[in-house]
């Protein structure tokens, strides 16, 4: 067994034991991986529960051995203190769903340097005061079908792809129209759309996501995140 150094992004946990906790983390260097935190909610605790909340950055130092679901964290220090997410409503309920659109699309194991590096550069925005919210979350799931291999080319594309027309193919113009500009703009998108249009766009992007990840349960944050859409 070797100690070694990892950049890591705290997706979820889960309870164990009275007073320990099983963390997913998607490492840079090992992918997505479980840890088990000894003691992580006793009052002595050395590891402070601030540090397993979804998205938080973390420097790591984990022992690494083979064939081991169940890993253990030598080290964690934060790599970033967040300024704002915690404490903005809009921004913290963006984070949660952040969070949980990467905890049903990347797999144990599942190991990519570009994604990560992608993904700690849009936490790291997220938390900056001047970044536009309106459109994040959307334009989120679209990059993020890129690194996760099934990115469509273009809006029409993702419409045929999808094969589900709720008010009939002549009146998705304008969800076409604010698909393509979230491609060309990405996170710089600062067209003014209808919130009943970018609601529409994210109920389609959670079926496409749905449809490629074979997911049968439902989205736990995005009646949050609908609410702050309106």
């Amino acid at each position: 067994m070797r100690l070694k150094k990892s950049k890591g992004i705290v997706l979820s946990y889960i309870k164990y034991s009275e007073t320990s906790i099983i963390v997913r983390i998607f490492t840079r260097e090992f992918g997505l991986k479980s840890y088990i935190i000894n003691g992580a909610r006793s009052k002595t605790a050395k590891s402070k529960m601030a540090f397993y909340q979804p998205l938080t950055l973390l420097d790591l130092v984990i022992y690494d051995k083979e064939g081991t679901s169940l890993n253990r964290i030598s080290e964690a220090k934060l790599a970033m203190p967040f300024q704002l997410i915690p404490f903005d409503f809009l921004r913290s309920g963006i984070a949660m769903f952040m969070a949980e659109v990467m905890g049903k699309s990347v797999f144990e194991g599942f190991q990519n340097e570009e994604f990560f590096d992608f993904l700690e550069s849009t936490i790291r925005l997220l938390d900056e005061k001047d970044t536009a919210l309106v459109h994040f979350p959307l334009v989120f799931l679209w990059e993020s079908s890129r690194f996760l291999g099934f990115a469509p080319q273009d809006s029409e594309s993702f419409f045929t792809e999808l094969k589900q027309y709720p008010q009939g193919p002549d009146v998705m113009e304008e969800e076409k129209e604010y698909l393509d500009v979230i491609i060309a703009d990405s996170f710089h998108c600062d067209y003014k759309f209808p919130s009943k249009i970018r609601r529409n766009m994210l109920d389609h992007f959670l079926l496409f996501y749905g449809n490629h990840l074979d997911l049968t349960y439902d989205w736990k944050s995005v009646k949050v995140l609908r609410q702050m859409m309106s």
